[in-house]
């Protein structure tokens, strides 16, 4: 009797380069990653092609995190139907999760579900504090890094990501996540840095109900929390309107919320309120929001500005 084996994909063939005309001819369908400028990468139009794309999909890079998942799934879904057990691809991708949990990140089994809320923040003029800082530049990055990791945690927050002078948390209600950015302000302007360079931080706060994958979080929510930070400025706060209302009828809070209008934000579907968190003893005053197209609300789109909660210390 004779034994069906499977095939598995650490064990990658010769494949047979595509000509140019012979991609052009495949549909869209037959590529597990098409990038926003329409270039299509990772053919699967065969089985050959599948098991060269599982042993390349680590080298591809990515436009950011939902579009790595997308084509993941494509390409998972492409070596099931060419009966492929994908055992070398499978093991990457939970060394993976090994190495956040080494790195201190939260693994996936870690972050919660639902309706959670976003933070992020981005180190404003990075660019010139590299200038500065030389090759100190790294010990700083680390004492700002460890400033905002001790305000995440000491509010319930989890670190989702790290990059660069970016880092992406997450937490299970809106409160917290505003205490964790008023601390990170707070703590910032605090801080003396080396040969007292001026740091600001841009926070950005956003509340939704994102996908959470084996690879992490995925869908809307994260890019219009990124966009959000994106818009503030360094030592401001920007919240969404989802982060308002998330706050409505909520205990006293001693922050309260300053409507800085409707923006269209860069690759989202509609514009989007957005909102500075305002406390007695950090700035108020900042430029417009910086996105490059922008306008103000009519009165019947507009809400009025209001406190976080029932006024008691706010301004």
């Amino acid at each position: 009797m004779s034994v069906l084996r499977q095939p598995i994909c650490d064990h990658v063939g010769a494949v047979t380069q595509l000509s140019q005309k012979a991609r052009d001819r495949l549909p869209d369908s037959a590529f597990a990653y098409i990038d926003s400028s329409g270039r299509r990468r990772l053919p699967i139009n065969d089985e050959a092609h599948v098991r060269n794309a599982l042993a390349r999909f680590d080298q591809t890079s990515f436009e950011d995190e939902p579009a790595r998942d997308r084509a993941r799934t494509r390409l998972l879904k492409a070596a099931k139907t060419y009966r492929i057990v994908p055992v070398g691809f499978m093991t990457g991708q939970l060394r993976s999760q090994s190495t956040r949990a080494a790195a201190g990140l939260a693994t996936v089994h870690d972050l919660p579900s639902g309706v959670v809320t976003f933070l992020l923040t981005d180190i404003a003029d990075s660019t010139r504090l590299v200038r500065t800082l030389g090759e100190r530049y790294g010990a700083f990055l680390s004492d700002v890094r460890r400033i905002l990791r001790a305000a995440i945690r000491a509010s319930g927050g989890r670190e989702v990501d790290v990059r660069a002078d970016e880092l992406f948390a997450v937490f299970e209600q809106a409160r917290p996540a505003i205490e964790a950015a008023l601390a990170i302000q707070r703590k910032v302007r605090a801080r003396t840095w080396p040969d007292e360079t001026q740091v600001l931080v841009r926070v950005g706060l956003h509340s939704g109900q994102p996908t959470l994958t084996d690879t992490g979080y995925v869908g809307l929510p994260v890019n219009t929390a990124a966009r959000i930070c994106f818009a503030a400025h360094g030592g401001q706060i920007v919240a969404s309107l989802a982060v308002r209302e998330a706050m409505a009828g909520i205990e006293p809070f001693e922050a309260t919320f300053r409507d800085l209008g409707m923006h269209q934000l860069h690759g989202l579907p509609a514009p989007q309120a957005l909102f500075q968190v305002v406390v007695a003893d950090l700035p108020l005053d900042f430029p417009p929001p910086r996105i490059g197209v922008s306008s103000s609300a009519g009165p019947a789109a507009r809400r009025r500005p209001r406190r976080a909660a029932p006024a008691e210390g706010g301004r």
